[in-house]
């Protein structure tokens, strides 16, 4: 089963800059989509419903802001919208599916800026992780094929990002974010990225807007595709696509072998 992720920064924008092309060309059995900022009824058909494919969206309540979808080769057998806890409901950052026997999270981690940039969300983002953690920990424990893909809106060590001395201090490196991604890795939880390339530089998912940033590769790494310890076992590839263009984060992706989970 091979399971892609992309922080599309906007669906509706992004379909006008190639995303019908790209996701016919998909050779991926499901796709999530974070930050898809509309309403079902506000994407174009062949985005909505294109063929060949299964889709669900959560949306924020908030219009033109976050929001989570879902496109599956497979029947969409259940999905979760909730985490059960209604300030982290509202903002649209969560479906958890069960698709050809392997439960998906797809998840937009909120950011921990605040307005003014002030890291005043952080607690919130904090609480967020944890808070998805308690629920995706008895699949975890129980050992049953499980999958957290999506913009974690934290890079975990400096090797993930291109400047981390001058960034300590900004929401996305600090230090308690990355402890907690910390966290989830010493309990279980592993990166398919870094288990299959734990030394590869430079690799990035997201870039700043600024003229010349992407060009450069001034980047920082914060989609992941996470895997439970059981599930690590079939997981036989992981990647970043970095010369896929439309949105200001390129698609990741991993490979299961569900017959060596």
């Amino acid at each position: 089963m091979k399971i892609v992720s992309w922080n599309v920064n906007g669906l509706r924008a992004c379909a006008r800059k190639g995303f019908t092309s790209w996701l016919e060309a998909s050779d991926a059995d499901v796709i999530g989509l974070q930050e898809v900022r509309a309403l079902e009824s506000q994407l174009p058909e062949d985005v909505a419903t294109p063929e060949g494919w299964h889709t669900a969206f959560n949306p924020a309540e908030r219009k033109g802001y976050s929001g989570v979808g879902l496109y599956s080769r497979h029947p969409i057998e259940e999905i979760e919208t909730s985490i059960g806890v209604p300030e982290f409901d509202v903002e649209g950052r969560v479906q958890i599916a069960l698709i050809g026997g392997v439960r998906i999270a797809n998840v937009y981690f909120p950011n921990g800026s605040g307005k003014n940039r002030d890291n005043s969300r952080i607690p919130y983002k904090l609480a967020f992780y944890q808070r998805l953690f308690e629920v995706l920990k008895p699949w975890n424990d129980a050992d049953k094929p499980l999958v957290v893909i999506g913009d974690f809106n934290t890079a975990h060590e400096d090797i993930d990002l291109a400047r981390p001395k001058s960034n300590r201090k900004t929401s996305g490196f600090r230090m308690e974010e990355r402890e907690e991604l910390t966290r989830w890795l010493d309990m279980g939880w592993v990166d398919s990225f870094r288990l299959h390339h734990p030394e590869a530089e430079g690799k990035y998912t997201w870039w700043s807007n600024r003229p010349g940033v992407r060009d450069r590769n001034v980047g920082w790494r914060i989609d992941y595709g996470f895997v439970g310890n059981a599930t690590s076992k079939g997981c036989t590839q992981a990647w970043i696509e970095t010369d896929t263009l439309g949105s200001d984060h390129c698609p990741i992706g991993l490979e299961l072998d569900l017959s060596l989970i």
